[in-house]
């Protein structure tokens, strides 16, 4: 903003004081900026939106405006921006033309709606040297006798600088003069003005007219200068009167003649020379105050103007005097005598009547239905008599002419109440006289509704989520349309289009309210069984016929955490608790035991952690919260105990979060080498790259190596088998079977239950294969291979499989 003023103003010092009342408590606060007159269009003067606090972002929508001020609007707020901008420069002095007072300020309104609110915004223009002095008159004329003495005092006009404080005027030169100075006078208010001295006595026969130049100077910064010319004319003795060249006039006007209109002017002419001859018209004490009320003298031309409107039925005839004086120091006049004769004119206004009307009418109204019937008429003669009648152009309808001065009207476009609910339509008669005369009449024509609108939806398609385990009969969206018909026609009522999904009905499951489109469930849903519904409702009129139109409802049935973790591995025959035992010899980081827990719910309720509820040892053993996998911290030692407790809590992430429990009782034994070995049993670490112990790692690592091949072989045999055509019974929930000694494979059968892409999870008890999930509608099945199937190793413990795979 200051390099656009820089650019206006040059090179000169700009400066803008912009400051904002802290007073923002109240709607009706005053904003206070300060910004120098003569600003460029398009200056920024402030963010008006961050000082009151107003979103920019809305502007657009809650229609934000600055008020009009004095017919001109001077600045605007940039809705884009929220910035308080100048459409037009500023002129101080045009503003505020008073000099009383050094302040100017320009008050302004700004409006915003959604909700209303109003800003009180005042903008003081603060004044620059852009203003020279300048005199009312430039040329100022002085009449001095020859005859005046050496001393005398003439006063001259002041220089006028609209500019206030220091940029007013300052002080006064006089060119060189070897008869005439200037004396400086300050007035009360600070202003300045001067006076001509006569210094040396004047000779017209030496120099009749004397030539000076007055400059008046101001206080700014650069300074102003203006200037003026005084001719002072040396005048001789005044021994001639002025003289009209009639001394009787008669002149007619026309009443209603416009003010300002010239009626006359009068010439007189004096013999003299200088001031002597110079005139001034004036009225005598003879001619009424109602005369100079109606007409204006120029003292200076003798122009007589009308002042007023003339009125014939008033007065037909005025009559004046007029003087005409010299302006020479004994002055002398003439005058003469004039009367202005009143003409008349068309003063008679036309007439009009409506002689029939209807109203109501239906919006379908077929075109050319005649709806009034217009008589106009005036009591003037000649082409004052002489009338024309005519409607708006912006309405559809039309005046046709039926027969002398009868008119109808007639409707000529196609009328919708739905965007003009009712026309007001005015007749204007004129005649055509000169000036011409009219009249009017205005009709209010009101139209009835037809049923020519279906009813709207906001949108043309509804997504509503609804949470699971809702009670039954809970409000779950209003749908209303709008219908811009009135009465019957706009009366809605809602239905539910019967569609039937697994030969359930839309009907059995959700209600709307037939009168205000208010939609209600008639069931608790279960995520886990129904996850989404697909119907249309659709609105219908009370019209004849009756107008119908339908909307798409989307129901996404949004899951709860309502399902507790269920825990799958390790195995249980009875109740929670699960014994374990594992060697002495177990090294460091070696897997205990592995806990894997499954959740019905949705992906995010279904993620599950594991914590130690108890442990007995909590320097032995270590659990990885994601996978379940509990392993040893270190090697057991002489001083552990034989047998450990490890609870083990499998919590979910819903909120709240639920969770289930598994106890495993750990047992330490000693290994089978160790029983027959002749030393004596040390209670202090043993060295792990013993003999014994180097046995025991190539033992089991071919044990290993051993099952590995035989889970390979199973598993290209698996693959190799026909599928079965019988499908697997559906289920929606997970089910877990008990382990039979009779039974060779148990089922788990799962709806939605969130895993990582491929694991093999081992356990002292076997392994657990678990794959991918399958797109949604998918179930899994989760398969536990029991002790005794062919897949064991050599050691206690013996092996188990879980497997999911998708049916």
């Amino acid at each position: 903003m200051v390099h656009n003023m820089r650019q206006f103003f040059g090179t000169g010092y700009v400066s803008m004081i912009l400051c904002l009342s802290a007073v923002m408590n109240t709607g009706r606060a005053v904003t206070h900026y300060s910004v120098p007159e003569e600003m460029e269009e398009g200056s920024v003067v402030a963010n008006l939106a961050t000082d009151l606090g107003l979103d920019v972002t809305a502007l657009n929508v809650r229609k934000m405006r600055i008020d009009v001020v004095a017919n001109k609007k001077y600045l605007d707020i940039k809705k884009e921006t929220g910035e308080l901008i100048i459409l037009e420069r500023i002129d101080r002095e045009l503003l505020c033309p008073s000099r009383t007072s050094t302040y100017c300020f320009l008050k302004l309104d700004a409006t915003i709606e959604n909700p209303i609110r109003m800003f009180n915004i005042e903008i003081e223009i603060t004044d620059i040297n852009d203003n020279p002095p300048h005199f009312r008159r430039g040329t100022m004329h002085l009449d001095i006798s020859e005859s005046s003495p050496v001393g005398e005092r003439f006063s001259l006009n002041s220089a006028a600088d609209p500019d206030v404080g220091t940029n007013s005027v300052k002080d006064y030169y006089l060119s060189s003069s070897a008869h005439f100075e200037l004396e400086i006078q300050t007035g009360r208010d600070g202003s300045k003005f001067a006076d001509l001295i006569l210094k040396k006595a004047l000779d017209r026969e030496q120099q009749a007219v004397h030539d000076l130049i007055l400059t008046a100077v101001d206080g700014g910064v650069p300074t102003r200068t203006g200037t003026a010319s005084i001719i002072v004319r040396v005048l001789d003795v005044n021994d001639n009167a002025p003289q009209f060249n009639k001394d009787r006039f008669v002149v007619d006007v026309m009443e209603n003649s416009p003010t300002g209109s010239l009626v006359v002017k009068l010439n007189a002419t004096d013999l003299d020379e200088g001031s002597n001859s110079e005139i001034v018209y004036s009225y005598s004490l003879y001619t009424s105050e109602k005369t100079q009320k109606m007409f204006n003298l120029n003292p200076e031309n003798g122009e007589i103007r009308v002042k007023e409107m003339i009125n014939y039925e008033d007065f037909k005839l005025y009559e004046m005097e007029v003087i005409a004086s010299d302006k020479g120091p004994n002055s002398l006049s003439g005058q003469c005598k004039l009367t202005i004769q009143v003409t008349d004119m068309n003063d008679n206004h036309p007439e009009i009547s409506i002689k029939s009307f209807q109203s109501p009418i239906k919006e379908n109204a077929p075109i050319d239905t005649v709806i009034a019937v217009v008589s106009v008429g005036d009591k003037d003669s000649g082409d004052n008599g002489v009338v024309d009648l005519h409607i708006p152009d912006n309405m559809p309808f039309k005046l046709r002419e039926s027969s002398d001065n009868y008119y109808e009207l007639v409707v000529s476009e196609p009328l919708d109440r739905e965007k003009v609910p009712e026309y007001d339509i005015t007749f204007t008669v004129t005649d055509r006289g000169s000036p011409p005369l009219s009249d009017n009449e205005t009709m209010t024509l009101e139209l009835l509704d037809v049923n020519d609108n279906v009813p709207q939806f906001p949108r043309s398609f509804y997504t509503i989520r609804v949470t699971e385990n809702n009670a039954p009969g809970d409000l779950l969206s209003s749908l209303t349309a709008f219908d811009p018909d009135l009465h019957e026609n706009q009366y809605l009522v809602y239905f539910i289009i019967e569609k039937e999904i697994a030969n359930t009905s839309m009907s059995m499951l959700f209600s709307i309210n037939p009168e205000n489109g208010n939609l209600y469930a008639l069931k608790t849903f279960d995520y886990e069984i129904e996850k989404e519904f697909l119907f249309h409702i659709e609105a219908r009129d009370s019209g004849s016929p009756p107008l119908s139109s339908n909307v798409t409802v989307h129901i996404i049935i949004v899951d709860q955490n309502d399902n507790a973790p269920v825990i799958v591995s390790p195995w249980r025959a009875h109740g929670s608790v699960v014994e374990e035992k594992i060697p002495r010899s177990t090294d460091k980081g070696s897997l205990v035991a592995k806990v894997i827990a499954l959740d019905t719910d949705s992906v995010h309720n279904s993620r599950i952690t594991y914590q130690f509820l108890q442990v007995s040892d909590a320097t032995l053993f270590s659990l990885d919260q994601y996978n379940g996998e509990i392993r040893t911290m270190r090697m057991f030692s002489y001083r552990d105990q034989r047998h450990h407790r490890l609870v083990v809590v499998a919590k979910d992430n819903g909120d709240p979060a639920l969770s289930a429990t598994v106890t495993i009782k750990l047992s330490t034994m000693e290994t089978a080498v160790k029983a027959y070995s002749d030393m004596t049993e040390v209670p202090l670490e043993y060295d792990i790259f013993s003999d014994l112990n180097l046995y025991l790692v190539i033992g089991l690592g071919s044990v290993s190596f051993l099952l590995l091949i035989t889970i390979l072989v199973t598993i290209v045999l698996k693959c190799q088998k026909p599928k079965s055509s019988k499908a697997a019974p559906p289920c929606r929930n997970s089910v877990i079977s008990e382990r039979n000694s009779t039974v060779a494979d148990s089922t788990l059968v799962s709806n939605d239950a969130y895993w990582y892409s491929l694991f093999l999870a081992e356990t002292r008890k076997g392994k657990l294969v678990v794959r991918q999930p399958l797109p949604k509608g998918s179930r899994y099945i989760v398969s536990s291979i029991p002790r005794g199937t062919g897949l064991t190793d050599t050691s206690d413990s013996a092996a188990s499989t879980l497997q999911i795979r998708d049916t």
